[in-house]
């Protein structure tokens, strides 16, 4: 099975199935039928792109509902470490963090479902992330959780004095003063 459960339900890495040869590989990094047999019943209307160099942080961010967004994240070029922030209320997970290698090499994914905040850090000299999303960016809907909270407690695996962020970034509140409308549907 091409999905690796974690520790935190609904939070899903997919590992596609690649084939390779002499000439190289192919894999399907998307495949709607693949997902669907999942239970995974999703529409991609955006995909993003961005290109980063090492040290910077990026996140942590979400959309409140009714703009929320699942996403789809992997890795074209280089290393990242992503992470994944229950931030749903009234969750057993609430305040819980997951994180992952993914590289161009591993081809690992992360699935992040709506009500969880999502970030990386990136740990090769650049990297290029590309990431599906089941809704459009919205501006008034935007939120963010300070990426160094000590709540969360979050290993981005590279030094506090090497962390490259953008001003946005920098203004994000404390997951305790964080607002957003998710609450846990068991």
């Amino acid at each position: 099975m091409p999905f690796i459960t974690t520790a935190i339900p609904g939070l899903l890495v997919f590992q596609p199935v690649v084939f390779e040869d002499a000439r190289g590989y192919f894999f399907e990094s998307y495949n709607d039928n693949v997902f669907k047999k999942e239970g995974l019943d999703l529409h991609w209307v955006q995909d993003n792109q961005s290109s980063s160099s090492r040290g910077v942080v990026r996140g942590l961010h979400f959309q409140d509902i009714p703009k929320a967004q699942t996403k789809l994240v992997r890795v074209l070029e280089g290393k990242i470490w992503d992470v994944a922030v229950d931030i749903r209320k009234g969750s057993p997970f609430y305040g819980r963090s997951f994180g992952i290698e993914l590289t161009a090499e591993n081809r690992l994914q992360m699935l992040i479902p709506r009500g969880f905040a999502h970030g990386f850090s990136v740990l090769s000299e650049k990297a290029v992330v590309l990431y599906k999303c089941d809704q459009v960016y919205d501006k008034d809907s935007e939120r963010g959780i300070m990426y160094n909270d000590p709540l969360l407690n979050i290993d981005w695996k590279i030094p506090a004095a090497d962390v490259i962020l953008s001003e946005k970034d920098q203004r994000h509140p404390s997951m305790r003063d964080c607002t957003h409308n998710f609450v846990f549907n068991g």
